[in-house]
């Protein structure tokens, strides 16, 4: 008896949604219905691959390498490991003009920050501002998360490993230099600024660091990362927050700064310029290269053409399915029975 109760209370509710006796519809899937549906998925695939593709080519895009692989590149002086506070300049011509805004990015090939061990090699308790892992932090940032006995804030491996080459552009007119003002507020992502990363509300930012060091790699602490701009120090850093967001692929590229200001708000015009570099980050150990780039963007983003032409791809592999799938109902369909 209590058997029967235990099985009526576990028994579903009889409703039509619990006994599942609601209405249903499945469409019969007929060849004048599959076939033209194919056309028109097709065409409108097509439709949308031309015009991302046609997008995709109007950006106008310029790499220059600047490894220094090469021995007649100025470059190649700072390849060397026992040079220190390295300086190379960039010689270039654009020939026509960039349409602004101008984008300046820096690229990396054959950097692997997908690494899954790498990855994981932060803390992000101590990342959004948390003094108690100043002090301790994570086990995921070793062999980077103390020096000397003394915690490194920020750990890890990605912060460890932060860019910082710098840049200087300069413009040849009239036979002088002019150099061309870079704009480096608002370079990060929104979340990241406002809402994952956060410094410790202390004042100054300086006494938060009290007790710790700065990371191996690093030229100076966090809290000074930006003496200029008081407001760029710490973990809300532009460039700091640019780099910590990891890249998918091994060859890529993060934006530096932005050429939207003063006489360069239409874009950069032709003309020779100069790029002085401060060669700090090392590559050649791993065989990797370092490039800037200098593009603009389109309603699509930046230049991208492989999405233009897997729509294409996909949209003609759609119209090639569609006419085989006629051909074979022409050759072999039944004739109707009465």
């Amino acid at each position: 008896m209590v058997k029967e109760e235990q099985i009526l209370a576990n028994r579903p509710d009889n409703t039509a949604f619990t006994q599942q006796r609601l209405p249903a519809w499945q469409p019969i899937l007929s060849a004048g219905i599959v076939i033209p549906g194919f056309v028109l998925i097709g065409l409108t695939f097509i439709g949308i691959g031309v015009a991302l593709f046609v997008t995709s080519k109007s950006i106008q895009d310029m790499e220059i390498d600047y490894t220094g692989v090469e021995t007649d590149s100025d470059c190649y002086k700072c390849t060397d490991k026992d040079v220190k506070n390295c300086v190379c300049q960039l010689d270039f011509n654009i020939p026509s003009l960039i349409e602004g805004p101008v984008f300046f990015y820096y690229g990396l090939s054959n950097y692997f920050q997908n690494y899954r061990r790498y990855g994981v090699s932060k803390d992000d308790t101590q990342l959004s501002g948390d003094l108690d892992n100043f002090k301790t932090p994570s086990d995921t940032c070793s062999p980077y998360d103390t020096d000397g006995g003394k915690p490194i804030v920020p750990c890890g491996s990605v912060a460890n490993s932060m860019f910082n080459d710098t840049f200087k552009l300069y413009r040849h007119v009239n036979g002088t230099k002019k150099e061309v003002p870079f704009d480096g507020k608002g370079i990060a992502w929104w979340t990241d600024y406002n809402v994952k990363y956060r410094n410790p509300d202390v004042k100054p930012l300086k006494d938060a660091f009290e007790g710790t060091v700065k990371p191996l790699f690093w030229p100076k602490p966090a809290y000074d990362l930006d003496p200029a701009d008081p407001n760029n120090n710490g973990f809300i850093n532009q460039d700091f927050l640019v780099w910590m967001r990891r890249a998918a692929l091994p060859d890529f590229r993060k934006l530096y700064r932005r050429i939207s200001q003063g006489d360069y708000a239409r874009g950069l015009p032709a003309g020779n310029y100069t790029l002085d570099i401060d060669y700090n980050y090392p590559v050649m150990s791993f065989k990797g290269k370092k490039k800037v780039v200098f593009s603009n963007v389109s309603w699509m983003g930046g230049r991208n053409e492989f999405l233009g032409i897997a729509y294409l791809v996909i949209g003609s592999l759609c119209i090639i399915m569609s006419i085989v799938m006629l051909i074979v109902y022409a050759k072999f369909k039944f004739p109707e029975e009465d």
